[in-house]
C-alpha cells in the first residue's frame, strides 16, 4: 500500500474534529496521521501535536457548552 501511497499520493480523510478549524486526517492507505498547524498547514500528527490537539479539543468543548448554556438562560 505505501507504493500506491508513493505513485498516486496519500489518501485522507478527516478522522477526528478537533474543533470546527482544526482536524485530524488520516491516510486509507498506509495509515499515515496528518493534522492541521496554526498556518492551516497539513502537518505530521507527533505526541506533541496530539497533546495540543486534546487539550484544544477540551477547551473547544467547555466554550461551546458555556455558549449554549448561556443562549438558554438568555
Amino acid at each position: 500500500m505505501k507504493l500506491y501511497c508513493n505513485l498516486f499520493g496519500h489518501n485522507y480523510e478527516v478522522s477526528k474534529n478537533v474543533t470546527s478549524h482544526v482536524k485530524e486526517y488520516t491516510c486509507k492507505c498506509c495509515k499515515k496521521e496528518l493534522t492541521t498547524n496554526s498556518d492551516g498547514d497539513l502537518t505530521e500528527l507527533t505526541p506533541k501535536f496530539r497533546e495540543v490537539n486534546s487539550i484544544l479539543e477540551t477547551m473547544y468543548v467547555r466554550r461551546l457548552e458555556r455558549t449554549r448554556e448561556h443562549v438558554l438562560t438568555s
